[in-house]
């Protein structure tokens, strides 16, 4: 080590730094600061508040992560806002993202909008719904509507009962023992299989007889649905009476009068109810013997038959008024039932009609709740797809298909192929006297004319035309593919399909729950939390006051229910049998009588 230097810890302290403790010394034993020497230096001061500077940065940061912390909670809440609120569901019964694909591309070559714009929908879509029953990967839309009123999933078939056949307590139901106002409206009957699966509960879904009951109060829970607008008259109808579909003489309209509801059956009945400002609760509205017309055929008709945004705007205001004064808000249902329809008759004018008039309910809804001064959000989602649609079809086997479809083809449409199709069987029944070459003659006639007269075909060919006449029992069939071949519009199935299908919302935030992919049962869980309603008390009620069994056959078979009516059975179509994973055809290697081997 050089000579004069020591190590850094052996060396003393410097001549200053002894100064500055006597300082400091001083200071402590008389209580005052003394400024003599060197005190503080502009770098000990700088030191110092960099360290306050520091800390009060340090509690800031902090803060604003409390803040952001409290924020994502907020975001995070998917329901059961405190105090009053109101929830309105949305069904499009049938609707895959297809038809959105279809109706949109639709509108904007009919409207001649740009390629750009969207349907008012599409502002609100938040994730998809898986929809397979426990008794089949495609489901029905009993089973689909169970699963979003109960929260349960449940065999095809099945009206808000469990696998075992014992009832399960709907989101409706609770909300109406806990106060709220309630109400259903729909194009379709409402004795089918979706609006029923809120209030009612039955094994098979085709005891709509039944279901009308329900609705109306017959069964153990009593009246839980203040407002009713749709169709399926022919169901509270008495047998002895026009019109009628029941099997029996029972008169539920005017048992539903007796009981102080309102009722209105008619354009001008409706129109009587102001948009709801002139509604009295309950109220049963039943606009058709079966159901209102498809919105194809409705606008022709609009004298005769409301349309579903009317309906929805009178639910909304008739509830709305009714709750005004309550401590609980109310739940409404709505469903654009006929696009299922459409999808069964793989008719695509009539499909893109029935999304429309589902877009523009929609669009009142929203309306409402932008308005509306009461905490409230829209859910909406399909119970399933119909049809298998595809915005495309090929035409010939072995050539390599075209990519595109044509929407002119559907803009010249004027009426569904089910409206051409009853006025053919009409022209046919009404010619059965004559001789029949002339009456050949005359159908074949009529259906030329037809063609370009309703649905915008010119080209038909000879052998589409002899196809329809020669086949008058699948005439709607033939119809429907007559279009689609031309729109070049593809269906796979005239019944359902096990595609998944969009899940909507008016707030996101609010339905945050339901972003991404979902079982359709958690549609149902978020129904009954947002609404902070017991449906497990419902359900317990129900199964307590239900008698599962009371008519035995010969052989002491239960063959059928209380009023929960009549069991199931090996060999119908939807009957709670197992078709989930497996192929029921035949098995067995079968020689090849072609092959010669």
């Amino acid at each position: 080590m050089p000579q004069g230097e020591q190590p850094l810890l052996a060396r003393s302290p410097s001549e200053a730094a002894n100064d500055r403790d006597v300082e400091e010394e001083d200071a402590l034993l008389t209580g005052q600061k003394q400024f003599g020497g060197k005190g503080w230096s502009w770098k000990s001061y700088r030191e110092a508040g960099l360290a306050v500077w520091a800390i009060l940065a340090t509690a800031f940061v902090v803060i604003l992560a409390v803040l952001y912390q409290q924020s994502r909670q907020a975001d995070s809440t998917t329901a059961s806002p405190s105090g009053k609120r109101n929830l309105i569901f949305m069904v499009s019964d049938g609707m895959g993202p297809t038809s959105l694909s279809l109706t949109r591309s639709f509108k904007q070559y009919r409207d001649g909008l740009p390629w750009t714009e969207a349907l008012l929908i599409d502002q609100y879509v938040i994730g998809q719904s898986r929809t397979r029953s426990t008794s089949s990967l495609v489901t029905d839309s009993a089973a689909g509507a169970t699963a979003f009123s109960c929260g349960a999933k449940s065999y095809n078939g099945a009206i808000a009962v469990l696998p075992d056949h014992s009832p399960c307590g709907t989101v409706m139901e609770a909300a109406k023992k806990a106060g709220y106002m309630t109400g259903l409206v729909v194009t379709t009957r409402l004795t089918d299989a979706t609006p029923a699966c809120f209030a009612a509960h039955v094994n098979k879904r085709e005891e709509e007889d039944r279901i009308a009951e329900q609705l109306l109060g017959q069964y153990p829970l009593g009246q839980v649905v203040d407002l009713m607008l749709g169709a399926g008259r022919c169901h509270f109808l008495p047998n002895t009476t026009s019109g009628s579909c029941r099997a029996d003489d029972k008169d539920l309209v005017k048992m539903a009068k007796k009981n102080g509801m309102q009722y209105v059956d008619s354009r001008e009945g409706f129109d009587g109810l102001k948009i709801g400002s002139a509604v009295e609760l309950p109220v049963l509205g039943l606009f058709a013997d079966e159901d209102i017309p498809y919105e194809i055929d409705r606008r022709h008709e609009d004298d005769v038959y409301p349309s579903l945004k009317e309906m929805t705007e009178t639910a909304l205001k008739a509830l709305s008024d009714a709750t005004k004064n309550n401590d609980k808000g109310f739940f409404l249902m709505v469903e654009g039932s006929r696009i299922d329809h459409a999808g069964h008759a793989n008719d695509p004018a009539a499909q893109v009609y029935e999304v429309l008039a589902y877009d523009a309910a929609m669009a009142a809804v929203i309306e409402f709740l932008e308005k509306d001064t009461i905490p409230g959000v829209m859910i909406s989602t399909s119970d399933h797809e119909t049809g298998g649609l595809s915005t495309a079809k090929q035409l010939h086997s072995y050539a390599y298909p075209t990519y595109g479809w044509y929407p002119s083809v559907l803009a010249n449409v004027s009426q569904s192929v089910e409206w051409v199709t009853r006025e053919f069987h009409n022209h046919l029944d009404s010619t059965r006297s004559e001789n029949a070459e002339k009456a050949k003659r005359d159908a074949l006639s009529w259906i030329y004319r037809a063609l370009p007269k309703y649905l915008g075909v010119e080209d038909a060919s000879d052998e589409e035309i002899l196809t329809v006449f020669d086949h008058p029992e699948f005439a709607l069939w033939t119809f429907a593919d007559i279009i689609s071949r031309r729109a070049q519009s593809g269906w796979s199935t005239h019944g359902h399909s096990a595609a998944d299908v969009n899940i909507y919302a008016s707030d996101h935030k609010v339905a945050k729950a339901l972003i991404g992919s979902h079982e359709n049962t958690e549609v149902g869980d978020f129904l009954r939390t947002y609404l902070d309603v017991d449906t497990e008390a419902v359900t317990k009620e129900l199964q307590e006051k239900g008698v599962m069994w009371d008519e035995e056959d010969d052989q002491g078979n239960k063959i059928a229910g209380s009023w929960l009516g009549a069991a199931v059975v090996g060999g119908e179509r939807l009957d709670g049998q197992d078709h989930l994973d497996h192929y029921t055809g035949d098995h067995k290697h079968k020689r090849c009588s072609v092959c010669g081997v």
